[in-house]
């Protein structure tokens, strides 16, 4: 600001406060509300996303990928690692799954921009829907991307050593195309665990992945004559054989790799910092953990289910989640990662006992204290009463 004088300046004043005062005057009376940030923040990450289903393909014996483009508009961006959640109905009830997205942000950016997901048969309903009932046409509703299971230059390695079994393969496959398309400066080093050397998922898109910046390196824990690459579990000393230097390690697969994973990483002395687990989903047996009292495990209560005015009483099994039995119930409580990490379930606990799942417990120390849980994560353990938000 030029300052010309005090009497100059004085007088600059009262000219502002009378044009001020003649805006008052001279404005309409109906009120504009505009909010050109908000509007291009909602376009750029909407509440939901109409996508339609536009090529399904087989990618091994039990795994299928579906690419699914914006029924209008472009697709939100996303880093590679992150996972949409979806919204499916059947038989009349709505159920949330999460799914690593195993496309590149760069193929969503493009004309025809387009998400894949990859999804393995494992008995539940959804992957049921999506192999014997989802077609190319249908609509599905998601939002995207979610999660922290992304390279991110401030905090991780240029190395990345991702240790993956099974379907967990797919984030890597994600972050595999974005490094050769040359939009993500990192090298991976992708320890692939395999029990079967005849079903191993994107084996194409790996193999043609392969190149001076991504590694992609087969283990076999089965018996299988001629195998001549890597064989047995994603131990220490493997993992030490592949991490030499400065690296960040990426873990993503069944529940049951990962309490092997964090043993190992723990032996070869990783940093905590360093160390990155994908959202897993529920726990598959969660009268395995510490402190859950297995003499409740086959019991079943009444859940009070409390939206605005309206009350419902369900049942709920202890070793089921609060979400879960809210789906059989046909109870909409939306849930993206599924495994207590995002907080979207956040629920409050009016009344009962409850266990929550230790692994991945993304809740604030306010919410333990007041009885707020994430209600993918959270198990009960007597009667109940939850306060869930209208949807």
């Amino acid at each position: 600001m030029k300052i010309k004088g005090l009497l100059q300046d004085l007088s600059g004043a009262v000219r502002v406060i009378a044009a001020r005062k003649r805006a008052f005057r001279t404005a309409s009376l109906s009120i504009e509300r505009t909010d050109p940030i908000g509007e291009a923040a909602h376009r750029l990450h909407p509440d939901a996303l109409l996508l339609a289903v536009t090529e399904i393909k087989s990618v091994g014996r039990t795994a299928k990928t579906v690419r699914l483009e914006p029924v209008e508009g472009s697709l939100p961006p996303f880093y590679a690692g992150q996972y949409i959640s979806l919204l499916v109905w059947i038989d009349g009830k709505p159920l949330c799954r999460p799914y690593s997205i195993s496309s590149a942000p760069f193929e969503a950016r493009q004309p025809h921009g387009f998400v894949e997901i990859t999804v393995r048969r494992a008995g539940g309903p959804v992957s049921e829907y999506i192999f014997c009932d989802l077609k190319v046409g249908d609509r599905l509703t998601g939002s995207m991307g979610h999660g922290q299971f992304y390279y991110e230059p401030l905090r991780d390695a240029r190395h990345i050593v991702a240790l993956a079994g099974g379907v967990g393969v797919t984030p890597f496959v994600s972050m595999a195309k974005e490094i050769r398309h040359g939009t993500l400066d990192a090298d991976l080093t992708i320890l692939y665990g395999v029990a079967d050397a005849d079903d191993i998922l994107l084996k194409e898109e790996l193999d043609a992945l392969c190149g001076e910046r991504v590694r992609v390196v087969y283990v076999y824990s089965g018996d299988a004559p001629g195998w001549t690459g890597e064989r047995g579990y994603l131990s220490a000393e493997l993992i030490q054989r592949y991490a030499a230097g400065d690296c960040s390690c990426f873990v993503c697969g069944p529940q049951a790799m990962y309490r092997y994973a964090r043993r190992q990483l723990q032996l070869i002395g990783a940093a905590a910092r360093r160390v990155r687990f994908a959202p897993f989903g529920q726990a598959k047996d969660i009268a395995a953990y510490p402190g859950y009292p297995a003499q409740k495990k086959n019991d079943t209560y009444r859940l009070t289910v409390v939206r605005g005015i309206r009350k419902d009483v369900i049942p709920a099994n202890a070793c089921e989640s609060l979400v879960a039995a809210c789906e059989r119930a046909g109870i909409l409580l939306l849930t993206d990662c599924r495994s207590g990490e995002c907080g979207f379930c956040h629920t409050k606990v009016l009344s009962g006992d409850y266990f929550v799942c230790p692994d991945g417990d993304g809740r604030r120390a306010a919410d333990r204290e007041l009885r707020y849980v994430h209600a993918c994560a959270t198990y009960p353990l007597s009667d109940m009463t939850i306060r869930i938000p209208i949807v």
